[in-house]
């Protein structure tokens, strides 16, 4: 049982606004405007996120609160968009409509989506075999260029030369080297030499200049000097001068007594002089400097040798890339040997000079490390002979890779091509798969849920039963589908359609007396032993006042006395409804009944415990918010036009719409009171909002006018003090 409701932060309930009770009925009074819809639509759906900062207190854990309001009639009253005129009546199966042709849709949609999904699969396919020819094309290109001209190359074709898409694949297929240091020239010259009658080649001897003995005699660093015991021998050492010395020796006659000098020409010379300077150069001297002659002609001979050897390499086919190399290194022989060579000849001359000759040591080397690299390679075509089968297939290799290399460009945009396509096509699979998915749940959806349609051919029922006991027997219902539990509104004179001939009050009719039957738990799934707290929102804000009674007495008779039900709120606008709902027996209404009224001013809405002597004092509550300009504008209007209707229709007995007929009120400043006033179905809870023209002043001097016209001046005085 709910004992206190708290709205705050919501709508018109501005502040903290705190409704308690200990009844079990509770009458809610409000103008429109006020906040019932506020209210009721909470009680709906207490979890709502604008209710936040709302409560309601005394709620057991089996107590089930259900509520009759706009809300409901729309969860309930459900008119189908396929067949017009055709409703579900319950929640349950209006939830199960809607499943159903929301899953309808999707699933058409769906198909729909497949189709094209399909239809772009296709298009990525096409685009993609269109990329590939455009790559066969390419490197097409290569049997082009090696099936002609010189043929060399061209059995590395063999079995590609069919069509274009085998060529490309086998290039797919072949890894690049990133070590490729050969050409196509190369490898023509390579597979030409393979051809005809073949011969291996003899390998090239190392050069050996055999002069490492020479470069270490130790002549070279001999002194050589002639005999000491000559008279002479101080005087030459000390000048240094033997070799001038000795090729002086040359122009010296033995025959002349005495000899001119070789060198002054004076007649100097004698014959014991000569004797004595022949005497130096003794045999000793003449052997060293024929062995250092023997040494340089030797040197000569085999650095020429030598030199002739590396020359004949140049024609030397094997050695033709390591041209440049050994012409570098015949250089560096050539200056070297030619530096020694006039060491030598410089010690001839001077015997006594101590020299030192380059060793050929390392030029060997060189040359020899050349001669190796080109006996390799003879080594390696010498093994091609030996198998040339099997030569031509490491020929065809290399070629393939090279041309893979060459053609990389196409392969590197080929393999991106390739990738976006299959992440495209595996995603489209992955889209195809999931629409395949979605259309069976979809479809398993449709069928599930068809079944869960409730059955409330008794509701019906008593509906009919209801409708005639209302009064009303020119339409009644009838189921339309069995399998959807769909119904239809059926005159008695056959006309179809009649839904739309529906008033907005025989909808609430239809509507309220099928709530009436929810809340006997009849027509619900699960049965439920729940403690049933019931919230009635103004049930006949759109009734002629035909009905109002009858709807008054549905109430009385069917929630408020009765023990079916553990709470009963309900909320109206009509203080005739309102009176009607009022237990007039003091005692009883004392003990079960609670009397609200629903406030509502620039502060906002709040709730005010009201006793029965002040119901019917409330025409003057229509005047105190007349005088509160503060109040909203649409309220001022109603009340405005709720004291004219029950001061002249009632009190009166004038006729309502004569009073807006006089000339005074027809004056320009008026229209918008005119045609407020002047409206039928003022009374619906929309028309609270429908003021966009409000102007207090006009507002007010209109209405004070009509009580001036109709005679009434000093009752308008006396009510707005």
């Amino acid at each position: 049982m709910i004992n206190k409701i708290v709205m705050k932060n919501v709508a018109s309930y501005k502040a903290e606004t705190v409704l308690e009770t200990d009844k079990k009925v509770n009458l809610i009074y409000g103008l429109n405007g006020t906040g019932k819809s506020t209210l009721s639509s909470y009680l709906y759906d207490m979890t709502g996120e604008p209710y936040r900062e709302c409560r309601v207190e005394g709620l057991g854990n089996t107590d089930k609160v259900l509520v009759y309001n706009q809300i409901f009639i729309a969860d309930n009253f459900y008119e189908t968009e396929e067949i017009q005129g055709i409703f579900t009546l319950s929640k349950k199966n209006k939830e199960v409509k809607k499943i159903v042709d929301e899953a309808k849709i999707k699933l058409k949609t769906l198909i729909e989506n497949q189709s094209m999904i399909e239809k772009e699969r296709e298009e990525l396919g096409d685009k993609y075999q269109k990329q590939l020819l455009d790559f066969y094309k390419e490197v097409w290109k290569i049997k082009t260029e090696y099936t002609g001209g010189d043929r060399v190359l061209e059995y590395c074709l063999e079995g590609l030369k069919g069509k274009q898409e085998t060529l490309f694949n086998y290039l797919v297929g072949i890894s690049l080297d990133e070590d490729i240091n050969y050409s196509v020239d190369e490898l023509k010259k390579e597979a030409q030499e393979l051809k005809g009658d073949l011969k291996k080649e003899i390998l090239i001897k190392k050069i050996s200049f055999m002069v490492e003995e020479m470069e270490k005699s130790s002549l070279l660093e001999k002194i050589i000097v002639g005999n000491k015991n000559s008279s002479v021998a101080t005087l030459i050492e000390k000048l240094g001068n033997s070799a001038w010395v000795s090729e002086g020796l040359e122009y010296v006659h033995d025959e002349d007594e005495i000899a001119p000098c070789p060198f002054c020409q004076q007649d100097t010379i004698s014959k014991e002089l000569l004797s004595q300077i022949k005497g130096y150069f003794d045999e000793s001297y003449q052997n060293d400097i024929r062995s250092i002659e023997t040494l340089l002609s030797n040197y000569q001979k085999r650095i020429e040798k030598g030199i002739t050897q590396i020359e004949e390499l140049r024609n030397n086919r094997f050695i033709e890339e390591y041209t440049k190399e050994t012409e570098i290194c015949l250089s560096k022989i050539v200056k070297v040997t030619t530096e020694n060579i006039s060491l030598l000849k410089e010690k001839i001359k001077t015997p006594s000079l101590v020299v030192s000759i380059s060793s050929l040591n390392e030029c060997e080397k060189e040359i020899n490390a050349i001669i190796e690299k080109a006996n390799d390679k003879i080594k390696i075509y010498n093994e091609k002979i030996d198998n040339v089968q099997e030569s031509l297939k490491i020929i065809k290799s290399k070629f393939w890779k090279l041309m893979k290399k060459q053609y990389f460009s196409v392969f590197t945009l080929y393999e991106t091509v390739k990738n976006t396509y299959m992440k495209d096509k595996e995603e489209y699979k992955k889209k195809f798969e999931q629409i395949v998915k979605d259309v069976n749940l979809q479809q398993a959806i449709i069928a599930e849920k068809q079944k869960e349609t409730v059955n409330i051919d008794e509701a019906v029922e008593n509906i009919k039963q209801g409708l005639v006991d209302i009064g009303i027997t020119d339409f009644t219902i009838e189921k339309y589908s069995e399998e959807n539990a769909l119904y239809r509104l059926k005159r008695e004179d056959g006309r179809g359609n009649v839904f739309k001939t529906l008033s907005e009050g025989e909808k609430m009719v239809i509507s309220f007396l099928y709530f009436m039957e929810l809340c006997k738990g009849e027509t619900t799934i699960e049965s439920s032993t729940t403690g049933k707290i019931v919230v009635i929102d103004d049930p006949i804000s759109s009734l002629s006042h035909i009905y109002v009674f009858n709807i008054g007495r549905l109430i009385h008779n069917e929630f408020l006395r009765t023990k079916k039900y553990e709470q009963i709120f309900v909320l109206t606008h009509s203080l005739y409804f309102f009176y009607e709902l009022t237990n007039t027996n003091h005692k009883e209404r004392e003990e079960t009944q609670k009397l609200i009224r629903l406030c509502k001013n620039a502060d906002g809405s709040s709730f005010v415990s009201m006793k029965y002597e002040e119901i019917q004092n409330d025409y003057q509550a229509y005047w105190q918010i007349v005088k509160d300009r503060a109040q909203a504008p649409a309220l001022i209007a109603n009340c405005m036009r709720n004291i004219i209707e029950y001061f002249f229709n009632f009190v009166e007995k004038l006729d309502f719409p004569q009073v807006f007929q006089k000339p005074e009120l027809q004056d320009i400043r008026f229209l918008a009171f005119n045609r407020y006033m002047n409206r039928e179905s003022h009374s619906k809870g929309q028309n609270i909002f429908d003021i966009k023209e409000f102007d207090y002043d006009s507002f007010r001097d209109a209405f004070k006018l009509v009580f001036e016209i109709e005679g009434y001046p000093e009752h308008y005085q006396k009510m707005m003090k």
